[in-house]
């Protein structure tokens, strides 16, 4: 009868143990968003180097965001009246820094790349990148 009891309370403890839920923890900046702009400051029209450009997104961990946009040539990069702008809620967000910008390749000449700072705290980044 002893064991019988044991037997039951422990069959009673593990099912709350297993059936007891995490409790979700409010993140407030798990909404936090982060827009790039891309446009040209100076005037291409005479070069015709495709460019291949890209956005990311990176915590001090792993990648979050990684996009890659068609190819272009530089003369056609628009000017700051027509930019492209590209809005990105950050995915898997747990409030730390964050970096985030622009790589770019030239066809034939190299890369580079426009990095900025998204800090612990902020709700929205602007990562704006005049194109030279």
């Amino acid at each position: 009868m002893k064991a019988i009891k044991m037997a039951l309370v422990s069959v009673i403890i593990l099912l709350q143990l297993s059936c007891s839920k995490e409790k979700s923890v409010n993140n407030p900046l798990s909404n936090r968003v982060i827009r790039f702009e891309l446009y040209a400051k100076k005037d291409n029209s005479d070069n015709n180097h495709n460019i291949t450009f890209s956005l990311f997104i990176k915590s001090h961990k792993k990648v979050l965001f990684d996009s890659t946009l068609a190819v272009m040539k530089i003369k056609d990069i628009p000017d700051s009246t027509q930019k492209l702008v590209f809005e990105k809620k950050v995915p898997d967000d747990d409030g730390s820094e964050l970096a985030a910008g622009f790589r770019y390749v030239i066809e034939g000449v190299g890369n580079s790349s426009h990095l900025d700072v998204c800090r612990a705290g902020e709700s929205f980044k602007l990562i704006e990148f005049p194109f030279q």
